[in-house]
C-alpha cells in the first residue's frame, strides 16, 4: 500500500521522498530568524510514522549525534512508513550550550504548551503540535544533566505494553520503569495514546561513543520491530535487559572533595563505601554509604559536594549480580557491533 503525504509547517513531503524543513521559532535578539531542523524521510510504503528528537535539554548532545548518524543509514532507502527526527528541539539552549531557555525555564516541563504562553511554552507547542501529534512511536534521546553521567537505560511507562516490548528491543542493559513527570514530552506523547522511550545515557555537554552506538543500535532495533525497515542480513544475540521499578539517590553526608570509589555500571550491596568525602588538608574523612544494594546508573562527575547533594543513582533489581552481569555483556558488545548488521 501506499504511503501517505507528511505535511509539517507549511511543507509537504510526499511518499519516497525526503526533505529538512526549517520550523520557525521565535527570532533572535538581532532579528535573525531562528528555526528548529527537522528532518522527514517518507518511505514509498505504507508504514508507522515514528519521531526521533534529540537535546530537549539544549546541552544534552549525544541524542544529536545518534540521530545524525541515524540519518546517513542506507537502509532508509528501504524505509516504510516515516521517520521524523529533530536533532535539536531546544535551538535556544543549543546555542548557548544550556540545559534552559533563556528565560531559565526548562522546556521538558512545559509540554504541551500554548501558542500565546513563554518562550518554552511556545516552543513545546509547536512540537506538540508539528511532531508529537502526527506520529504512532516516538524516541526521546537524553543525557544526564550537567556534571552527571547515566549508564544507557530505557525509562518508560511499563504499564503500557508496546512500550515493554519495544524497550527490551531497544537493547539497552537496563529499564526503568519511570512515573510520568508533569509538562514532559512523555506525558503528552502518553495523553496521545503514543508509545514513547526515553534513553538516557551519558553526560550533558559530551560525546560518549559507547552511549551514542548504543543508541543507534536501539532505535535500528526498534524500527526494524516496527516493521520500518527491512530485517538484519545477520542475526545478532540480543542482551535480555533486567527491569527495575525503585530507584534511589545518594548524598553527600558533608561537604567536600569527592574521592570516588564506585563507577557506572557496578553492583554494590547496602552498606557498601561508594565514596569518601574529606576537606582540602585530609584532616576530615567522611563516607558515602550505600543504603540500598544495587546497581549504579547515574553518578556525579564532579569532585566536589555540599551537604546533600545527589552523588551515586542506584537502581534495584530482583538479582543485582544477574544485572551486573548484563551490564558487563552490554557494555562488551558495543565496540564490536555494526549497526548495519542488526
Amino acid at each position: 500500500m501506499a504511503n501517505r503525504t507528511i505535511k509539517i509547517g507549511k511543507h509537504e513531503v510526499a511518499p519516497g521522498s525526503r526533505l529538512k524543513i526549517d520550523l520557525p521559532v521565535a527570532d533572535l535578539y538581532t532579528q535573525a530568524e531562528l528555526t528548529i531542523p527537522i528532518h522527514v524521510i517518507n518511505g514509498r510504503r505504507d508504514g508507522p510514522t515514528m519521531f526521533l528528537t534529540a537535546a530537549v535539554h539544549g546541552d544534552e548532545l549525544n541524542g544529536t549525534e545518534i540521530i545524525r548518524r541515524v540519518l546517513r543509514m542506507r537502509s532508509l532507502d528501504r524505509l516504510r512508513g516515516c521517520l521524523i527526527a529533530a536533532p535539536i528541539v531546544n535551538v535556544f539552549g543549543f546555542i548557548y550550550r544550556s540545559r534552559y531557555l533563556p528565560d531559565r525555564r526548562d522546556l521538558n516541563r512545559s509540554f504541551p504548551g500554548r501558542e500565546t504562553g513563554s518562550a518554552a511554552s511556545r516552543l513545546a507547542n509547536l512540537i506538540s503540535t508539528e511532531i508529537i501529534s502526527q506520529a504512532d512511536f516516538g524516541i526521546d534521546l537524553h543525557t544526564g544533566s550537567a556534571d552527571r553521567s547515566n549508564l544507557p537505560q530505557i525509562r518508560g511507562d511499563l504499564s503500557n505494553p508496546e512500550v515493554l516490548r519495544l524497550a527490551k528491543v531497544f537493547g539497552s542493559p537496563v529499564i526503568i520503569n519511570s512515573t510520568i513527570r508533569d509538562g514532559s514530552l512523555r506525558e503528552t506523547a502518553a495523553e496521545a495514546n503514543i508509545p514513547l522511550l526515553l534513553y538516557e545515557a551519558g553526560e550533558a555537554s559530551r560525546f560518549d561513543e559507547l552511549s551514542i552506538r548504543a543508541g543507534v543500535r536501539g532505535v535500528t532495533r526498534v524500527m526494524r520491530s516496527l516493521g520500518m525497515l527491512p530485517a538484519a542480513k545477520q542475526k545478532t544475540a540480543l542482551i535480555e535487559p533486567v527491569v527495575s521499578d525503585s530507584t534511589s539517590w545518594m548524598r553527600a553526608p558533608c561537604s567536600g572533595i569527592v574521592l570516588s570509589k564506585s563507577k557506572l555500571g557496578q553492583r554494590v550491596k547496602k552498606g557498601d563505601v561508594l565514596a569518601t568525602i574529606t576537606d582540602p588538608f585530609g584532616e576530615v574523612e567522611d563516607d558515602v554509604l550505600a543504603t540500598v544494594g544495587g546497581i549504579v546508573i547515574g553518578c556525579s562527575m564532579l569532585p566536589l559536594a555540599h551537604e546533600g547533594e545527589a552523588l551515586f543513582h542506584l537502581a534495584r533489581f530482583e538479582d543485582n549480580h544477574e544485572a551486573e552481569v548484563v551490564v558487563e555483556e552490554f557494555q562488551q558488545s558495543q565496540m564490536n557491533e555494526n549497526v548495519d548488521s542488526l
